[in-house]
This record gives structure tokens, C-alpha cells and sequence, in this order.
């Protein structure tokens, strides 16, 4: 198997585990976890013995805690538009998995770690996890995905009220809006992804590919990617975009002037 620098793998009963494992930076996803979660998701779709994938991140604190904002704070607009149709690209890799994919969030999923969530087949979270889309917080919006699949998930109204207002919510509350599909405690969280995948393995293999296939298909609004996309790109051209990334960087409030 591929020696990787900033995930973990193993195999296990035929499961895949990818462990996101940079936990110095919370775990956020620069361009190099996320080539590396790509190329682990290929080996798992070419692997017979691979019935169904984890997704987590090391330790307690955080699944993923967001992107890279220190790799991203000076990128110009092409630079961005095309950070963020490579971010969605392999988050659609996951999405459109023939083998089951769960998400197994372990403490905080925001960002680019809450797109990668949604981007699985099914989330079980802890219930010290926290899931938010707080991109407008930097002056940009979610890249990867989020705005398509959070509104898929729970629907538009609630969708842009949390990319709006950049609102954290907790495991209990991202269950009730259907977010997440089981709530545990975090020792037994792995154990109860592994359960979900476990019963799936039982079935018939090419008809759970198909239900995932057709599922997506339900969604799958190309238009919807590509306006994220190019929005993304555009809205890093910004003062705004400029304002937000130093002022995190600086742990200090941002001032935005709408410029």
C-alpha cells in the first residue's frame, strides 16, 4: 500500500480506514491531504477486499477542522477557481464511490472538513462534534461542494442560514436537521461505523453501487458546482477575501467593507 505524509490507512474485516492525520493543524486538509485522500479512495474503489471506507481524523479534537488558510491566503482568482474544482473533483470521487463511504467525525467539522463529511454516503458523528460552514468568516464561500450538498442534505432555507450567519451546531442539532445520521459517544464511534458497514457488506455489492448511483443521480446538478466554482474564485480577487484570511491568521476580528 502507498506510504502516505499526511493521512493514515489500514484494513480491517474489509473496511478501509483513512485517518486524516495532521493533528498540529487540526487536521485541516492542505493540497497535499487532499491528493492523498484521492489517491486512498482510488486503492480502496481497485481493491476486491474492500467492502466499505471510514473516513476520520487523529485524535479527539477535530475531524477536520477546515482548510489550509495559511496555503490559501494569497492565491489570486484562476489560482482559486481551479483550488476549488480540484477540491470538489475528489470529493465527488467519494461521493460517487461504488462502495460505501462513512464519515466517522470525531470533535470538529468545519469548512472544508464539514464538505468532506457531507461528501460521504452517511455520517456518524460523536457527540462532541461540531459541523459549520464558516467560510463567509474569510470573505469567501464554501469550495468543495458544501453549497450544493448541504442544500441537498437538509434543504435551502436552513443551508444558507448556516453559511450566512458562519454558525457552528452541535452533534445533537445536526442530527435533527438530518446532517448526520447517528450520534454516539467517541469511544464507540468507529465501532459503529464499522457496524453500518458491516450490515452493508451482506448485501449484494453491484445493487449497492447502483443505489448510490442512483441517489446521486437525484442531485447531481453540474451547474451548481461550476457557480461555486467560479464564485469562489471570484470572491478571492477580494478586499474582503484579503481582510478576513490576515485577520485569521492573526487571530483578530475581521473588518469587511463589501470591497
Amino acid at each position: 500500500m502507498t506510504s502516505f505524509k499526511n493521512i493514515l490507512t489500514s484494513i480491517k474485516d474489509q473496511i478501509q480506514t483513512i485517518t486524516i492525520n495532521r493533528p498540529e493543524k487540526m487536521n485541516a486538509l492542505n493540497i497535499l491531504t487532499l491528493d492523498e485522500i484521492k489517491t486512498a479512495i482510488q486503492q480502496a474503489i481497485n481493491d476486491e477486499t474492500v467492502r466499505g471506507i471510514i473516513i476520520t481524523g487523529s485524535g479527539e479534537k477535530a475531524f477536520v477542522a477546515g482548510a489550509d488558510i495559511s496555503e490559501i491566503a494569497n492565491v489570486e482568482e484562476g489560482q482559486a477557481k481551479k483550488l476549488s474544482e480540484n477540491g470538489q473533483h475528489i470529493f465527488s470521487l467519494i461521493e460517487n464511490c461504488p462502495k460505501p463511504v462513512v464519515a466517522a467525525v470525531n470533535g470538529f467539522a468545519l469548512g472544508g472538513g464539514c464538505e468532506l463529511a457531507m461528501a460521504c454516503h452517511i455520517r456518524v458523528a460523536s457527540d462532541n462534534a461540531k459541523f459549520g460552514l464558516p467560510e463567509v468568516t474569510l470573505g469567501i464561500i464554501p469550495g468543495y461542494g458544501g453549497t450544493q450538498r448541504m442544500t441537498a442534505l437538509i434543504g435551502k432555507g436552513k443551508s444558507l442560514e448556516l453559511m450566512m450567519t458562519a454558525d457552528m451546531i452541535s452533534a445533537a442539532e445536526a442530527k435533527e436537521i438530518g446532517l448526520v445520521n447517528h450520534v454516539t459517544i467517541q469511544p464507540e464511534l468507529i465501532d459503529r461505523a464499522e457496524e453500518i458497514l458491516k450490515k452493508i457488506a451482506q448485501r449484494a455489492p453491484l445493487a449497492i453501487a447502483g443505489v448510490i448511483k442512483s441517489a446521486n443521480s437525484f442531485s447531481n446538478n453540474t451547474q451548481g458546482y461550476a457557480t461555486e466554482a467560479a464564485s469562489f474564485g471570484e470572491c478571492c480577487k477580494t478586499e474582503d477575501f484579503k481582510e478576513g484570511t490576515k485577520a485569521f491568521l492573526e487571530k483578530r476580528k475581521a473588518e469587511f467593507k463589501g470591497k
